[in-house]
């Protein structure tokens, strides 16, 4: 069949001998296939070949935990896929699609571990082909986390019946009504679904503006005037009872992938739950949290308050909702507490006779804070931001700020928040200044790139306004866009630091753990895998004079931009959630035992699924 061209000169035919590979080269069939073409899915049985193309191109795809498909992976000419059920026996762990028109050469199964058995480097070489499992393995732990988290859940807010929640009455139309009439019911009513109704009153299927989009506007005029509800209705959705429990429907409906859940009562249509409206009870534990923070009247309520976040951590992290989004929803308490904790401070400043002088001012938060990335234990990161008066004020306005920028670390510190080992905080005058000194910092920083100043660059280049004037935030990162326009160099100097840490994989795919006393035995998700995530998206932001919060948004700038691929981008997320959720998950269980949070754990303490999905987010984070 004329394999040579594919596959004598790759990996890991190349070290066949020529008899081995001639046999292989003899049985092989060639097949077609048009663009488009799901070659087989995810979950499916093997077809018994290995595909290898000849010309063409193929994106491996695979379900998210939401159930939409997924490019993770694209194999170009000479390039092979399919081989995991091959030497495991399971299920294909994703799909295969041609993009364009594609012809592969197939091997069958069976001769190939024949030859595997003579020539062991082949099975090897297959064993530990990597195309991109991370989103599986993370979506098997997920599930699995979420089913011992179901087991154990509080029972507020998630033993809410339906019939608590549902919305009722629901809008209903008759099986004769047109789609014209109901697109305007949906427009005039604000709702996303009609529930269809026969002569009796009983429910015969649901319209959503998804079916609206899919069975009619997609067809032509003449026919989209006949439409009726009859036509593009879902017949016989699925339903539940009022006296169903809240975490049974969400479960429910997110296995099922649907976004409206009618409620019936002996078949009588009383009420409809939308997963937006679950979602909204899945968050009370924070709101009532957000509630008593915004309330505290002392430094101490604040204390107690940080202390509450571990368990509203825990009870986010059972919701079997976007990691990402937990991660969002706790920074989000914490610059909550810090913003209360800064007014504390500066009620106290005014009791004590000293107010504020009338400029302008921003308080900063920076690093993990500054992209909302912040989990259970953040040390200081924060400075403050002038704008530009005139040097014989700086006595006057030094006056406020230096001890207020004493109190507000003080103050910080009690609430629970370690004073940064680095020093970059509002008591430091290198982390305060205006706008101008600010410009010769950074200046000074991009200019003479010594590895403490890069250090602090990396921390400070994730910086948001967190109280005062946000324009002095804007104009200050407009000041950092131009230093590094000027000198890009310097982005080299920022990844330089990244080289000397190493991910902690050996060449024969173990973990390589800390050898020093205080970590033995560990290793850190941070510094060793999620950080290098970070720093290099960071880095292609700043190439590119956008501006994103959290890595996951700046992912998704940067594939709009074609910096990125989405398959590329999709990979890198799956991989940082990853970190974030073990990572998460080990803070956890450190402060119930009475200990600090921390980066570091003992991979071998996992599962061997989440061991599976460390390895793999590890290697996704070294390909950067």
């Amino acid at each position: 069949m004329g394999l040579n061209l594919t596959l004598k000169d790759a990996e890991p035919f190349c070290h066949l001998p020529d008899e081995a590979f001639d046999e292989l080269n003899r049985v092989a069939i060639s097949k077609a296939y048009p663009a488009h073409f799901h070659i087989f899915n995810q979950h499916d049985p093997p077809s018994d070949y290995l595909y290898i193309i000849k010309s063409g191109l193929v994106e491996i795809v695979a379900l998210t935990p939401g159930g939409v498909e997924m490019v993770v992976d694209i194999r170009k000419e000479g390039a092979f896929f399919g081989s995991t059920p091959i030497f495991t026996g399971t299920e294909y762990t994703a799909g295969a699609r041609t993009v364009t028109k594609t012809e592969c050469y197939l091997i069958p199964a069976e001769l190939l571990k024949k030859t595997a058995k003579h020539h062991p480097h082949l099975r090897q070489y297959f064993t530990h082909a990597i195309y991109s499992r991370v989103r599986n393995l993370y979506a098997e732990m997920v599930d699995d986390h979420n089913k011992a988290a179901r087991s154990k859940m509080e029972a507020y807010p998630f033993q809410k019946r339906l019939s608590d929640i549902m919305s009722s009455p629901v809008e209903t139309c008759p099986l004769t009504a047109t789609v014209k009439e109901i697109a305007r019911q949906m427009t005039r009513k604000k709702v996303g679904a009609i529930l269809v109704c026969n002569k009796n009153g009983e429910l015969s299927g649901i319209i959503t503006e998804r079916d609206l989009i899919t069975k009619s506007l997609a067809r032509e005029a003449d026919d989209l005037r006949g439409s009726t509800a009859a036509q593009v209705m879902t017949a016989q959705p699925f339903s539940m009872s009022p006296h169903t429990y809240m975490y049974e429907a969400t479960s429910f409906m997110v296995e099922h992938q649907i976004s409206y859940l009618p409620i019936l009562d002996q078949q009588k249509l009383v009420g409809i739950v939308t997963q937006q409206g679950l979602m909204k009870y899945r968050s009370q534990k924070s709101l009532l949290l957000i509630e008593r923070i915004k309330k505290a009247g002392t430094i101490e309520e604040l204390t107690t308050a940080k202390a509450n976040l571990t368990k509203v951590a825990k009870a986010l992290l059972s919701e079997a909702r976007s990691h990402a989004e937990t991660v969002e929803i706790i920074s989000y308490i914490h610059h909550c507490i810090l913003q209360r904790g800064f007014e504390i401070v500066l009620e106290r400043m005014s009791d004590q006779g000293l107010t504020p002088p009338a400029i302008r001012y921003c308080f900063i938060i920076m690093g993990s804070g500054g992209r909302k990335e912040m989990l259970l234990g953040p040390d200081q990161d924060s400075g403050f931001i002038f704008e530009n008066y005139p040097d014989d004020k700086k006595a006057e306005f030094d006056a406020f700020f230096i001890p207020f920028g004493e109190e507000l670390v003080e103050a910080f510190a009690r609430i629970g928040y370690p004073r940064c080992n680095g020093n970059v905080m509002v008591n430091n005058p290198l982390w305060r200044g205006r706008l101008n000194d600010w410009q010769n910092r950074i200046a000074g920083w991009i200019n003479t790139p010594e590895p403490q100043k890069v250090r602090y660059s990396t921390i400070f280049f994730d910086f948001m306004p967190l109280v005062g004037d946000p324009s002095l935030c804007q104009d200050l990162r407009n000041i950092v866009h131009e230093q590094i326009r000027k000198f890009p160099l310097f982005l080299y100097h920022m990844m330089e630091l990244d080289f000397k840490h190493k991910v902690p994989l050996t060449l024969l795919g173990r973990f390589s753990l800390e050898k020093d006393q205080k970590h033995k035995g560990q290793l850190s998700t941070k510094q060793t895998g999620s950080i290098f995530i970070v720093d290099c998206v960071r880095m292609f932001m700043l190439a590119n004079q956008v501006d994103a919060t959290t890595t996951l948004e700046r992912l998704d700038r940067l594939v709009k931009l074609n910096i990125f691929s989405q398959d590329s981008a999709e990979h890198l997320k799956a991989a940082f959630e990853a970190f974030t959720f073990l990572r998460l998950r080990n803070e956890i269980r450190l402060v119930e035992k009475g200990q600090s949070p921390s980066h570091y754990l003992d991979p071998y303490a996992l599962s061997s699924t989440e061991q599976d999905l460390l390895k793999e987010a590890f290697r996704a984070a070294s390909k950067l």
